[in-house]
């Protein structure tokens, strides 16, 4: 027998219409280099009808592939919900990505038309000749100095938008059509292209807002540092305008200090962004006294969240939840919320729960195989294995890739992520399946190294690298960046002492390397592959 309910289609059209319907009074704040630009989700209404008119007037049709290359702008948000209500797909460009990588992902997508920020032109005018699909360029603001004017045709988005009607018809759209597109960041091989449905995009947005996920309301204020440029800003900018929340983007603004002044003078509720911005935020706090009273979570992920993070924005009353997704995933997975069991426990036993990735939201399902036989493991808190994931808003393929079904098996997600799992459904991220380091037979976690070094008072970041040695196959090697005022204060016997009552003997590293700075990846991550290049060279002793 089946249901007796309306078939009723989720898309984003109708995020869109209940935000400017129910919230039209509400601000969208985006920090530019004149000062703050305001305006509300009434206004945030026209201009996104007039660009998706403009848009179809321009000869974009259903199924186009529209690009963005820009910051975390009101203009980057007209353009999430212009293009795919008008049944086009929003293709978000990483601006960190490599050169060819670039040419490759805008190819693969035959992008038509690329909105791009006018101080990011220099990063995309060497491609303009590699770019054969795209037959147009939309310059938001100014454009840099250094441009050179090769990005051609090209023409300003206000004038663009200009073109378009306010009184544009909004077509008919099936929930499965794409929405938009995203490409992973290519840590190996080419990056691989996920295409969001609408369908899926709206349940992930209502699955953000719950009690248990991010819990946020019309009467937040939200502050994605996250980039709109990749994974959907974490799906908060999607989420945002569906239940009314304030939303404050900081553009190009995006070291510690002006991060911190946004929020105060915003009065931010939730902030969002990955563990390098909330170390830096940290330092800023140690040396100016800002107001962030207002704020009551941080979500963090993209990468571990180091304890000794979590310990130090709890002493300015800044409580951090740690979360885990990927691109392919839309990319919300687990949250690190604290079951109601666990609020008698000690601070520290508290701590040490919500230093683990959390458990899943509602929609995901999740389980860990064995990493040689394939064989599922129990949820024991020990056995770990790669972990895997299924859900409403988790890709089954990705766009134009023949080897799509090595990465999906059974309908399950093979995420890549070495995890183990404990009772209560809290996962543990050991690795990644490349970043584990196996000596003697015996598999040690880089993450979990790299979270224990970082706890040391004079440390600012550090990460591990696998190196080869000759008895026990290969051994960690810490590559540690010292905190500022601690700079050629700090010793590898510190590191080796600090460590030797945290870990077992044969987990301590073999040599620790003081550097600059850790590479990150193009999304925040520490880029491990370029250390592992840079000290190749290293020989340890039998």
């Amino acid at each position: 027998m089946n249901g007796l309910m309306m078939d009723y289609p989720l898309t984003l059209q109708h995020s869109f219409n209940r935000a400017i319907t129910l919230f039209p009074k509400r601000e969208v704040a985006t920090l530019t280099e004149n000062g703050l630009h305001r305006y509300t989700y009434a206004d945030f209404g026209r201009r996104a009808t007039q660009l998706a008119s403009a848009l179809a007037k321009w000869g974009v049709k259903p199924g186009d592939r529209v690009a963005t290359f820009a910051w975390n702008t009101y203009r980057h948000l007209e353009l999430y919900f212009a293009v795919p209500c008008m049944g086009a797909v929003l293709h978000t460009l990483n601006i960190r990505l490599f050169a060819d990588q670039l040419a490759y992902i805008a190819n693969d997508a035959e992008d038509s038309i690329i909105f791009i920020d006018g101080d990011l032109i220099p990063l995309l005018e060497p491609l303009a000749d590699q770019l054969p699909t795209v037959r147009q360029y939309v310059t938001m603001g100014e454009p840099s100095p250094k441009a050179t004017g090769k990005l051609s045709p090209a023409i300003d988005y206000e004038e663009f938008l200009a073109s378009g009607s306010e009184d544009y018809a909004w077509p008919k759209l099936d929930e499965q059509m794409a929405c938009a597109m995203c490409y992973t960041s290519g840590t190996t091989g080419n990056p691989k292209g996920v295409v969001y449905s609408h369908r899926s995009t709206y349940l992930h947005s209502l699955a953000t807002t719950q009690a248990d996920a991010l819990a946020f309301s019309e009467r937040d204020t939200l502050l994605p540092v996250v980039p709109m440029f990749h994974a959907n800003a974490w799906g908060l900018a999607h989420a945002a305008p569906m239940i009314g929340a304030k939303q404050v983007f900081p553009g190009r603004f995006l070291d510690p200090a002006k991060v911190a002044h946004l929020i105060s003078d915003e009065r931010v509720t939730l902030a969002a962004g990955v563990p390098t911005i909330w170390i830096g935020l940290l330092q800023v706090l140690a040396k100016e006294d800002i107001d962030l009273s207002s704020v009551t979570r941080i979500l963090c992920g993209g990468s571990a969240v180091p304890l000794a993070l979590i310990e130090g924005l709890q002493k300015y009353n800044l409580n951090i939840v740690h979360a885990w997704g990927m691109t392919e995933m839309s990319p919300l997975g687990t949250l690190g919320h604290l079951k109601q069991e666990f609020l008698g426990l000690s601070t520290g036993e508290q701590n040490r729960i919500r230093a683990r990735q959390g458990f899943p939201v509602v929609g995901v399902d999740i389980r860990i195989v064995d990493l040689a036989t394939g064989k599922e493991l129990p949820w024991d808190g020990q056995a770990f294995g790669e972990l895997q994931v299924r859900g409403p808003w988790i890709a089954n393929a990705y766009y134009h890739d023949a080897d799509s079904a090595a990465k999906f098996v059974d309908g399950w997600f093979r995420t890549g992520d070495v995890c183990n799992i404990d009772a209560e459904g809290y996962i543990q991220v050991m690795d990644r399946t490349k970043d584990l380091v196996k000596s003697g037979g015996e598999w040690i976690s880089s993450i979990e190294l790299e979270g224990l070094i970082m706890g040391h008072p004079k440390v600012l970041e550090a990460a591990v690298i696998a190196v080869p040695h000759p008895v026990w196959q290969e051994r960690p090697v810490a590559c540690v960046v010292p905190k500022p005022e601690f700079k050629d204060q700090i010793t590898k016997e510190e590191i080796i002492d600090y460590l030797s009552t945290r870990v077992a003997k044969w987990w301590l590293p073999d040599e620790v390397l003081f550097i600059a700075a850790v590479p990150k990846t193009s999304v925040g991550k520490f880029d491990k592959k370029v250390l592992r290049t840079q000290f190749a060279g290293v020989t340890l002793s039998a």
